[in-house]
């Protein structure tokens, strides 16, 4: 469990470091010499886990906790879902329908005026050749019927359907016309076509824009319960991949889609005006193509779904490698790390391209039909102008109108791996978006500026599981000011407890009250913003160290972030920095040592000068020397404020005003460390064997071999 993870409750949350593994609550950290690096998990939900492993993609978007997984969505909601984004600019899908219409209707008009050229050309030639061949003023009639008397039937019948006149050229003035008014078409389509991509960009542009900010916002408003359990890779893949691959879709699935299905419409009108005999035999490839289309498309559909949930898997399995990077060296799992990744960059590679060797097929399969359509029409169409039947001029266009209605139809098959691949990629974002978020609740009570900061729990429960109760009748009172110390063996429900306290977990029963106000009453901002945490894994962003102390209270002047850091001890290092409080720390933080680190959390958190605090193992990490510098820091950051201590090494909290020993979920023993020695109960157990577990090892193995 991050920092990020603790902060995404509120604005206002001073979560100021991270968490990676909470053992105290039964989280485990998955390590490199396991055999699957399974998801974290809390207690009473082991079983959930523990005989499965956690595939990234698998878990339905609204699923966490434990829910069992719905059935992925089908193409067509997400498709709509997807082009549903462009639904608020109402006005610009207006213009680019009536722009991709218009340059369609232009680009299906020209080839007609091309044909009526070409007759123009044709006619010409044919008059020219008669010239000197038919007495002078004869008509195109009288001319045919002398190539019938003559016994030339067939050049007779092709003559009878050219408008020419015997003796009399090309008509280079119409040609000029018709040649002028068809570049003048095409010039006007090629800027509707510009124009219409460069409003489409911006309006994808803009959609994009928002689905990134509707995602940022979700990540904020999603319950821890999510991200346990789901990998981070593939959380990040959703976010990030996914919604890149939808942008791509939007820019060129949409307007090409859009020109195609006009163009096809066109196309299909102005064929069936030029000849509807030729219309109907091209019209026979069209339920042919379709069906190409359907059945290949369904496939393709499921290996891009497959393809995008491996990408997910092995960004996961990446991420991984690179954060437990030092876990994988120490234990020598370089073999085994890489024999994992190996596996899923190979279901990786079987996916992507069983998803583009089904969805190329589409094109090559069309176009073979489309080819056989070609050899109809230009047969027949070269039998109907020897006939006389149709000009030369129209079997032109209808050609040409034939190879053009198949190649938008060829451009819907190519779009189709774009369209599929987009719309998988749409149906894992919408996933994530749907997931269920934290109840909002309405803010029935706003606490001062300063609480006291006295805490109540009574008769509180809570379990993860519903089958498995962890904490079942917890009840202690902190009083405003006090140390309260919470130990207890991994998975006695420590840090649960104050899981419960900052209202990351809602309890199943009882109350846990905040100067007598319930915290269910107030919002979790409200609550957070009265608390601060530092936690065992200490976070830092990139940023200089002014700026990562700062981020505890963001208007904090530069004298009070100098005076947090004096307080905390920061500013001993810090002086001895080159550029001081200027000095840039990497994303990890890793350019200081994790003392360092710690205290700058320590710091952080002084700062923000909250009401209550939450101190999670801050000194586990670190060496002893720098654990009294630490310790120190605390104690300064303690002062004047109701705080909570988890601590293993119970050395470091003898200070502690009172210590609630933690078994199983429920309170066993509480008192200060004296009166909890005199017992010689749990706490005492546990202190006794901090010194004695060596003993107890060796005495125990003698045991088991006698």
């Amino acid at each position: 469990m991050s920092a990020e993870k603790q902060n995404r409750g509120g604005a206002g949350s001073h979560a100021v470091s991270r968490e990676e593994a909470e053992l105290e609550a039964g989280h485990e950290a998955r390590s490199p010499g396991q055999p699957e690096l399974e998801a974290r998990h809390e207690p009473g939900r082991e079983a959930d886990h523990e005989a499965e492993e956690f595939t990234p993609g698998e878990m339905d978007g609204d699923m966490f906790g434990g829910a069992p997984a719905k059935k992925p969505k089908d193409f067509w909601p997400s498709a709509k879902k997807l082009f549903g984004l462009l639904a608020g600019q109402k006005l610009g899908m207006a213009l680019v329908t009536l722009m991709v219409v218009a340059a369609s209707v232009l680009n299906v008009v020209a080839p007609r005026i091309l044909g009526h050229a070409m007759d123009v050309i044709f006619a010409g030639v044919m008059g020219r050749q008669m010239e000197g061949k038919v007495p002078p003023g004869a008509t195109k009639e009288q001319v045919v019927e002398g190539l019938r008397a003559h016994g030339e039937s067939k050049f007779a019948d092709m003559l009878s359907g050219m408008d020419f006149t015997p003796g009399q050229g090309i008509d280079f003035a119409r040609l000029m016309q018709l040649i002028m008014a068809v570049l003048t078409m095409y010039l006007v389509a090629a800027f509707l076509m510009w124009l219409e991509g460069y409003i489409l960009n911006r309006m994808v542009m803009k959609a994009v824009y928002g689905l990134r900010e509707r995602v940022e916002a979700k990540v904020n408003a999603l319950p821890l319960g999510y991200f346990d359990t789901r990998q981070r890779g593939d959380v990040l893949s959703r976010v990030t991949n996914d919604v890149d691959n939808i942008q791509q879709a939007l820019q060129q699935a949409f307007s090409q889609l859009l020109s195609s299905i006009i163009q096809v419409v066109g196309i299909i009108v102005m064929m069936f005006v030029v000849s509807w005999q030729l219309a109907l035999v091209a019209l026979v490839a069209l339920p042919l193509s379709g069906v190409v289309a359907g059945v290949i498309g369904s496939r393709s559909q499921k290996k891009f779904k497959e393809q995008w949930k491996n990408t997910g898997a092995l960004n996961g399995q990446i991420e991984e490698s690179f954060s437990g990077h030092d876990l994988v060296k120490v234990f020598g799992r370089e073999d085994e790390m890489l024999e994992r990744f190996d596996e899923r960059n190979e279901a990786l590679y079987k996916a992507s391209f069983g998803a583009q060797f089904v969805s190329g097929m589409i094109m090559p399969v069309m176009q073979f039909v489309s080819y056989l359509s070609y050899v109809a029409i230009a047969v027949m169409g070269g039998l109907r102008v020897a006939s006389g039947s149709m000009t030369l001029g129209d079997a032109t266009a209808f050609i040409q109108y034939s190879r053009e209605y198949t190649e938008p139809l060829g451009q819907i098959a190519g779009m189709a791996n774009m369209l599929q691949s987009g719309v998988a990629s749409a149906e894992r974002t919408f996933e994530f978006l749907e997931a269920e978020e934290e109840p909002e609740e309405p803010e029935t009570h706003v606490l001062p500026e300063r609480v006291a900061g006295r805490v109540e729990f009574d008769h509180v429960s809570f379990s993860y599981d519903p089958e498995k109760p962890l904490i079942r009748d917890l009840t202690f009172t902190a009083e405003p000011g006090q140390t309260i110390a919470i130990v207890g063996p991994t998975g006695a429900g420590k840090t649960t407890l104050v899981n419960l306290l900052m209202r990351f977990y809602e309890i199943r029963g009882g109350s846990i009250r905040l100067d007598g106000v319930d915290i269910r009453d107030l919002s979790r901002t409200e609550l957070r913003s009265k608390t601060g945490m530092v936690l065992q894994d200490a976070w830092l962003f990139g940023g200089t160290i002014r700026e990562n102390i700062r981020y505890g209270r963001l208007d904090a002047t530069d004298e009070e972030v100098v005076e947090a850091a004096k307080a905390t001890y920061v500013d001993r290092f810090v002086r001895a920095l080159p550029d001081g409080y200027d000095t840039v720390i990497d994303d990890d933080g890793g350019n200081v040592s994790a003392g360092e680190r710690q205290l700058m959390t320590i710091a952080r958190a002084f700062i923000a000068s909250p009401s209550l605090l939450i101190l999670d193992e801050a000194t586990s990490s670190v060496d002893t020397r720098t654990e009294l510098l630490v310790q120190k820091a605390m104690a300064a950051l303690r002062s004047d404020r109701t705080s909570f201590v988890i601590a293993h090494r119970l050395s470091t909290i003898r200070d502690a005003d009172a210590i609630l020993v933690m078994e199983d979920g429920d309170i066993v023993e509480h008192g200060s460390h004296e009166e909890l020695l005199a017992r010689e109960g749990a706490y005492h157990r546990l202190y006794m064997s901090q010194f004695t577990q060596g003993v107890d090892i060796d005495e125990e193995e003698a045991a088991a071999k006698a």
